[in-house]
């Protein structure tokens, strides 16, 4: 069973959309959004059917490359600290097993 209310994502994803687009329409009054414990935003899922099967929004079909490069430097990006501190890790354990 679904949900009343759902998420950006899922309505980017209904509308075929992207978030940021979603949130546009948010804005601009054409979707009303509710906050749920006054920190989650969510919608009603008939109320973005609703306005799916209008034909108010017209779905986007940009796609964009992400190529090699651009995934190893969100890599780095997203976990340096964790890298980082696997370094220290690595060192710290040559130190206490490797050393006299």
């Amino acid at each position: 069973m679904s949900s009343q209310y759902i998420t950006v994502r899922e309505t980017a994803q209904i509308l075929a959309v992207s978030e940021k687009k979603v949130m546009d329409l948010i804005e601009s009054g054409n979707l009303q959004a509710y906050k749920i414990a006054d920190q989650f935003l969510r919608l009603k899922r008939n109320e973005v059917v609703n306005i799916r099967t209008s034909g108010e929004v017209v779905s986007e079909t940009v796609a964009h490359t992400y190529t090699s490069s651009e995934r190893v430097r969100d890599f780095f990006y997203f976990n340096d600290f964790y890298l980082a501190a696997l370094v220290v890790i690595g060192i710290l354990l040559y130190i206490i097993f490797c050393t006299n």
